[in-house]
């Protein structure tokens, strides 16, 4: 799971005070490594041993934590002083850390952004112009399908990859999630009888209401409808959730769910029932995720999944989130001096490489890219609908998660806000008072 959960308020306002120095008990020689992907665990591990090797005397210790966990012990560690030396930061956190000053500047590292894919490098300069992340990985969403109900609607990939919409009547989007939805009776979604309060299979999995960001659910159709997150790209200080053009998005896409298109919010739990759970059960005939779900996917039993890119908008385009995650060192890093040969060893083409031939994610320099596609490939993998929006600058736009300082704060109003729209029938027009409420908290 990539998209940020927000911190613990009370948890955030104590980092302030709480970093004494420590480092999880480990030796001098020893730089403390945590990431929270446990299928990213043996690539890294490999690139730990090629670093021991160019660094003899130097040990790298990994310790893998489940999302929730990761996020809840890494802020307790800052005030505990039981911090690790170098931990995987995500594009929404990394502002808030910064401002606590609980990261340490990477500005020595000399990292240069025209070695990584565009844009990573440039996303990990906090508002102070410091650098505080090193490019790690890359991701885009994409539209995961059932094939084999796919061609039982009549539809080919071919029309799959070639789907439009607009917040109008939903464009041929819509015509191909009402025509995959069935009900209890086998009615589908745009025949004659057809009941949308007794629906079998879904056209569309649900992902939740999206909070603030929407990555996995709203974003692709409020990108390509030309709207973005705040009124800068990086470091924004006003939210645009109040634009007319968002809200007729949110009201259309939310609108599938009161058509019966779109599986209700009721059947969404991160844990239990994430989109790929639905599509697996035979629920739910598509969904919207993210490249880091992609061998998840591929090992689903009993099901042909496929995929194809996001629909093209009003605009014309395709878009797509691309989000970047990278590797910060703790300002109180036990091992300091050894956390930074690290984080650039992590950062380098040879690590990146390593992780590439692994086939979980897409590494930050093009080469370890290369190495990702072959190895998916190697595995019978397609991975164009993730790659393509990265190569063709034309037709697909890719936007980061808003970069913005109180990322906790807009989460805490956004999600009950999308959750209210989604679930219980409020308007979407409620958003200009939440922007509100947001902006005001981004002015002080």
């Amino acid at each position: 799971m990539r998209s940020a959960v927000a911190l613990t308020g009370a948890l955030a306002l104590s980092l302030v005070s709480g970093c004494a120095q420590g480092g999880a008990g480990a030796g001098a020689n020893t730089v403390t490594y945590w990431l929270w992907d446990a299928n990213q665990l043996p690539a890294y591990q490999a690139c730990a041993k090629g670093f021991e090797q160019e660094n003899p005397g130097l040990k790298v210790k990994i310790s893998q934590l489940g999302w929730d966990d990761y996020w809840t012990k890494l802020t307790a560690s800052f005030i505990a002083g039981t911090q690790p030396d170098v931990f995987t930061d995500h594009i929404q956190k990394f502002g808030q850390f910064a401002d606590l000053k609980v990261l340490e500047p990477l500005d020595d590292l000399d990292v240069d952004p025209a070695a990584y894919q565009p844009g990573l490098a440039d996303n990990w300069i906090g508002r102070d112009g410091h650098r505080y992340g090193t490019p790690k990985d890359w991701d885009t969403v994409a539209l995961f399908y059932n094939g084999k109900m796919v061609r039982s609607a009549g539809l080919t990939p071919q029309q799959m990859a070639g789907l439009a919409w607009n917040p109008k009547d939903g464009g041929t989007f819509e015509k191909a999630v009402a025509r995959l939805t069935v009900d209890t009776h086998g009615r589908r979604g745009d025949e004659p009888g057809f009941d949308k309060h007794h629906v079998k299979v879904y056209g569309l999995a649900t992902g939740g209401g999206g909070d603030g960001d929407g990555q996995t659910t709203w974003s692709n159709f409020a990108a390509s409808a030309g709207w973005s997150y705040t009124d800068k790209k990086r470091w924004g200080q006003k939210y645009r959730y109040d634009s007319k053009t968002f809200q007729s998005v949110i009201k259309w896409y939310f609108g599938l769910a009161k058509k019966g298109y779109l599986a209700p919010l009721t059947d969404y739990s991160a844990g239990a029932n994430p989109a790929n759970a639905q599509v697996a059960a035979g629920k739910a005939a598509t969904a919207f995720d993210g490249a880091w779900m992609i061998s998840t996917y591929a090992a689903t039993k009993g099901v042909e999944v496929a995929t194809a890119p996001t629909p093209a908008g009003p605009t014309g385009e395709r878009a797509t989130m691309m989000n970047g995650l990278a590797d910060s060192v703790t300002k109180n890093a036990h091992n300091k001096r050894g956390a930074k040969k690290w984080v650039r060893y992590l950062a380098s083409d040879a690590c990146q490489q390593i992780v590439g031939r692994y086939g979980i994610v897409f590494p930050a320099t093009p080469d370890g890219t290369k190495a990702a596609v072959a190895a998916y490939g190697r595995k019978g993998i397609d991975v164009s609908a993730f790659t393509k929006p990265v190569t063709d600058r034309k037709d697909f736009r890719t936007f980061t998660f808003p970069i913005t300082n109180y990322a906790a704060d807009v989460y805490a109003l956004m999600h009950p806000a999308m959750q209210g729209i989604y679930g219980s029938g409020r308007s979407a027009g409620s958003l200009d008072q939440t922007t509100d409420q947001i902006n005001l908290i981004l002015s002080q």
